[in-house]
């Protein structure tokens, strides 16, 4: 089952105000079923940069889940679905980290983002664990906005 995942209001995610400092915009942890990050896309809203920069993505598991922050719900892309297991907020208070996944990345006024080549390549949080499966923010300039979704399957 995939369902998609975005702020509940479209809006600007934005890099730390501190250049090269993390921020961790959205944590899934799994409720009943495993639930894997399927996909992520990301676009920088900078306008009339006078360097190049770039923001960079990292999709991280912890091993003692995140917490806290705004709840999303996952959207279903069959409205015949069930309800998803997952939870999935923005803005959560860290937990312990673990192993880092993926980095990937886009230039502060374009686009980019990551897709699974493959289902072996989907990253995964086992269900009912304590764990979650994050994905943080850097980047060398400071402040820079973006947007953000992504696709979870369980």
């Amino acid at each position: 089952m995939i369902y998609g995942i975005s702020l509940s209001t479209s809006g600007n995610s934005s890099t730390c105000s501190a250049a090269g400092n993390e921020v961790d915009h959205v944590f899934i942890k799994p409720g009943a079923r495993n639930v894997g990050l399927q996909a992520m896309y990301i676009v920088g809203k900078a306008a009339g940069l006078t360097a190049i920069s770039g923001i960079v993505i990292r999709v991280r598991n912890y091993t003692t889940a995140s917490s806290a922050g705004s709840n999303i719900t996952p959207s279903k892309k069959d409205p015949g679905m069930q309800a998803a297991t997952a939870t999935v907020n923005t803005s959560p208070a860290v937990g312990t980290p673990g192993l880092t996944h993926l980095t990937f990345g886009c230039g502060a006024a374009g686009p980019g983002g990551w897709v699974a080549p493959n289902p072996d390549s989907i990253i995964y949080a086992q269900g009912s664990g304590a764990n979650s499966t994050d994905a943080l923010s850097a980047s060398g300039t400071a402040s820079l906005n973006f947007e953000w979704s992504g696709e979870i399957v369980e």
